[in-house]
């Protein structure tokens, strides 16, 4: 996490604010996306297919 904020500050100083924005923004989605992703096929290799959604 610590390289990720570095490189984000050195964009807010080398390009300007809306450009730090922007990568923050990107980054932000890659994340939500592999997660998802991480989450579904998590979700659909356990117990069969049925996933976690019927394990009480």
């Amino acid at each position: 996490m610590v390289p990720i904020l570095l490189v984000l500050l050195l964009a807010l100083i080398l390009f300007g604010v809306g450009f730090a924005v922007k990568v923050l923004w990107w980054v932000a989605l890659a994340v939500l996306v592999i997660w998802l992703l991480g989450f579904l096929v998590r979700s659909t290799t356990e117990a069969g297919g049925r996933g976690r959604w019927y394990r009480w």
